[in-house]
């Protein structure tokens, strides 16, 4: 889907959030998209190592030293020398809706050979209503050439506000390091042109290479963990923050949808260095499926931030028998809550949700 973006959607509104350890060049291919829109880049590695940003963008870039002089000790949430770092700028931004992308994701196109504007595909995931109540088997009913099927309920129509858009990749599947290692020359060719809304009460696997979301309705959850240096683990950032943004979503009657759009994902990552970053997790993960399975939040919770520390509290019960790592990880969620409220005061006072 090529568009001009003579007149762009959500101009005022959104936020590009991109983590980084090397110049922008992708962006030239990005610019038709993402010129009229306000970039994020967060820096991270080394702060003392110049990112060149294309002329032409409105940006701001956020290196360590900018992240430890605005959150000070609270600083110690934030991942280091891993993507996760990402997380930063969906707190310091001050739009309603975030899309955040990979740097070695390209422009992708679509079955007829036109580039595919993801972004304009993410606002209008965001702007219609998801339904996680009741499976439409024509997917998404508010895409154009579908509807409801006959058989749904017309008192389940109205749908509920869409929290998150979960975009999906052409080219690098985004695989674990085990298949990757027996699938090295797999590539995800298949376009399927579909968006569907994840039913309540299933999780799914976040990729946080092409996702939208809206941070007034679900941005304190938004957290990609502790990842990275220092930390036993890596490469769960953005699923750690899909489980507990799905937790939370069913909670409060928030969609999400995934799907469309298509990004081109040009470059594969080493399997061996993932399965380094990935080995415990792979183990672990078997345990952190049924406990975000099991979990249920009380009705008390009632704002994205009570549903949180709610859960962290969960996370350190039945997470931290497991690792003292998920401890550690309960109280940074925590922290991340708390800085998010000192950066965000209007919204921890209006609350947000449903």
């Amino acid at each position: 889907m090529a568009t001009s973006n003579s007149n762009p959607p959500l101009k005022d509104e959104l936020d590009i959030v991109i983590p980084t350890i090397r110049s922008l060049d992708f962006l030239e291919m990005w610019r038709p998209f993402f010129e009229p829109y306000h970039l994020i880049i967060v820096q991270d590695g080394d702060p003392s190592r110049a990112i060149k940003v294309p002329n032409g963008f409105d940006y701001e870039l956020f290196n360590r030293n900018d992240i430890n002089k605005i959150l000070g000790p609270k600083a110690s949430c934030i991942s280091f020398k891993d993507s996760a770092c990402r997380c930063f700028g969906y707190m310091v931004s001050k739009k309603k809706y975030i899309f955040t992308i990979d740097d070695d994701c390209f422009v992708a196109k679509d079955p007829s050979g036109k580039d595919i504007d993801a972004l304009s595909q993410h606002i209008r995931n965001l702007l219609h209503p998801s339904t996680p109540y009741f499976f439409n088997t024509l997917y998404d009913p508010f895409s154009e050439g579908a509807d409801f099927v006959r058989g749904y309920p017309f008192s389940l129509r109205e749908g509920v506000p869409t929290a998150v858009s979960h975009g999906l990749w052409l080219n690098i599947p985004d695989y674990d390091a085990p298949t990757q290692l027996v699938k090295p020359r797999e590539r995800n060719n298949r376009y399927v042109d579909a968006v569907m809304t994840i039913p309540k009460g299933t999780l799914f696997p976040m990729c946080g290479m092409n996702l939208a979301f809206d941070r007034q309705l679900i941005g304190p959850a938004m957290y990609f963990g502790l990842m990275g240096d220092g930390q036993p683990i890596g490469r769960y950032d953005d699923m750690w923050a899909g489980w507990c943004v799905k937790v939370i979503c069913d909670h409060l009657g928030l969609g999400i949808k995934t799907g469309l759009p298509y990004i081109w994902h040009s470059k594969a990552s080493n399997p061996f260095v993932n399965l380094k970053k990935e080995y415990k997790g792979i183990f672990w993960q078997e345990e952190i499926i049924p406990f975000f399975q099991a979990t249920s939040l009380p009705k008390e919770c009632t704002t994205v931030q009570q549903c949180y520390v709610e859960l962290s509290k969960h996370v350190k019960d039945k997470l931290g028998k497991i690792d003292p790592y998920f401890v550690k990880l309960a109280d940074a969620m925590v922290t991340w809550i708390e800085a998010w409220d000192e950066l965000n005061p209007l919204d921890s006072k209006k609350g947000n949700g449903k």
